[in-house]
């Protein structure tokens, strides 16, 4: 029989170098004095409440709002999922009462994580996606599609992901422009789950310095929070206070976990140290000018092309077509022989996260097993014409609200083509759906779910049927 613990024992004596998720990277400095099981406590006499605070939670919350210069911050400790969905089911409470749930538009980036899809359920908000731009060197969703002719008026807000998983960044100061000059009522809500480190000049400019109301960080991902740990930041007063704790409280657990919003505040705390990060630019800097001659890694040059209006260089991402090797088997070699642990994989492409816990000497080893992968090589492979398309958008026919709650019924995959379908299925990571619940299946996705050979989320019978909503 397996055990968990003994699983992660196992996971723990290879001391694998980590490039991949939570920031902290296993690096115990950041977390003196918390003490395990002795502080594993929830609401107690002395140490206040997380959904009235008015003391200890309440001045970290503030210390964390000075920080990213926001009006106010809350402590999530049910995940950036919990964030998405709390700004949406605050959002929706800003709309004009009276209207049924599904009166409430939005408008949200197609690339974003399944959690919007769960408060599209929660919320009622009517989506309107924003199509990706796919690159065609990396066959990825990298880019987003101008907005420019979108009448932003028509919509009560605007959802967008910065910065993709991928480290790829839309143009977020150009649409909040377009968002002032067309219909400043409108609310711009930010999924920074992975730039909760936009705090230097270093990265790029956070969300809320070019006008986004809400704003998520998911600061375990790239800073030295424990996993399930993270912040919502709000500015201006669009959304109502009220309504944000109103969601959160309805959503998060009543008995918040003390050690993860202790390592939130030890989070922000070390948030500022930038020499840290400065170390690290030098390495990465490095790693390009070295690796970047045989290997296709996304690079500045990238920036103005494919919808890609910036980059994040602490999230690396290869292409191993150039070699003729796939990137599974590239994963493997630097496990066995470099101790290299990445954040995910595909048939072709690698990506390395970088945290506030990796060390110039950790991206130096990386480097040279990147550069060892050139001894891999089984010819040069070549490329196929440059077109960057967009992913392709399914018919929408409900609701995701309205598909969740609809009656259901499974059907052999194969015969799925023109029904709307009950389930949301994605390939994890990174959790972007190829398909979301009340949507029509069309051949093209078909396709895409076919060829897959990765992991899913959503999808209950992998492979073989799906859930389709029952037609009246």
């Amino acid at each position: 029989m397996l055990y968990l613990g003994h699983k992660l024992l196992q996971y723990e004596a290879q001391r694998l170098i980590s490039f991949h998720t939570p920031g902290h990277k296993g690096k115990s400095e950041f977390f003196t004095d918390l003490h395990f099981p002795g502080q594993d406590l929830t609401e107690l006499p002395g140490l206040d409440m997380l959904h009235s605070p008015e003391g200890v939670i309440a001045q970290a919350q503030a210390r964390a709002a000075a920080v990213y210069q926001s009006d106010a911050s809350f402590y999530l400790i049910n995940g950036a999922t919990v964030g998405n969905q709390g700004m949406f089911m605050a959002l929706a409470g800003t709309g004009k009462r009276g209207e049924s749930l599904q009166g409430s538009r939005v408008l949200v980036e197609r690339q974003s994580h399944r959690s919007v899809l769960s408060a599209l359920v929660l919320s009622g908000c009517e989506p309107e996606y924003i199509p990706s731009v796919i690159h065609p060197e990396f066959r990825l969703p990298l880019g987003l599609k101008s907005i420019d002719e979108v009448d932003l008026g028509e919509f009560l807000g605007v959802h967008l992901t910065y910065p993709s998983y991928y480290g790829t960044l839309p143009d977020l100061e150009k649409i909040a422009a377009q968002r002032d000059g067309q219909a400043p009522q409108v609310s711009i809500l930010v999924d920074q789950a992975h730039g909760s480190h936009y705090l230097h000049e270093l990265f790029p400019k956070g969300a809320l310095e070019y006008g986004a109301d809400l704003v998520l960080c998911s600061t375990h991902k790239t800073l030295s929070a424990l996993t399930q740990a993270a912040m919502l930041h709000v500015k201006g007063s669009r959304v109502p206070l009220s309504a944000i704790k109103k969601a959160l409280e309805l959503l998060q657990s009543s008995s918040p976990s003390y050690l993860l919003m202790a390592s939130l505040e030890r989070a922000v705390e070390h948030a500022l140290e930038s020499r840290r990060w400065e170390l690290l630019y030098e390495a990465v800097q490095e790693l390009h000018r070295r690796a970047g001659g045989f290997l296709r890694i996304l690079n500045p040059q990238d920036v103005g092309t494919y919808g890609i209006a910036k980059l994040d260089w602490t999230k690396i991402l290869i292409n191993t077509k150039r070699l003729g090797v796939s990137a599974p088997f590239c994963v493997k070699h630097l496990r066995r022989n470099y101790g290299i642990d990445p954040e995910l994989w595909d048939d072709e492409n690698i990506l390395f996260l970088l945290g506030i816990g990796n060390t110039p000497e950790e991206v130096e080893i990386l480097t040279k097993g990147l550069l060892s992968l050139e001894g891999l090589r089984k010819g040069i492979t070549t490329s196929a014409e440059e077109i960057a398309f967009e992913m392709p958008l399914p018919p929408g026919r409900l609701t995701p609200r309205q598909a969740y709650f609809a009656r259901k019924r499974k059907i052999p995959l194969e015969e799925s083509v023109g029904k709307i379908l009950g389930e949301s299925i994605s390939p994890y990571p990174p959790g972007i759906p190829l398909i979301v619940m009340g949507e029509e299946m069309t051949p093209e996705i078909l396709e895409l779910l076919t060829r897959h050979r990765g992991r899913w989320q959503g999808w209950e019978d992998i492979g073989r049927e799906v859930w389709i909503v029952e037609e009246v």
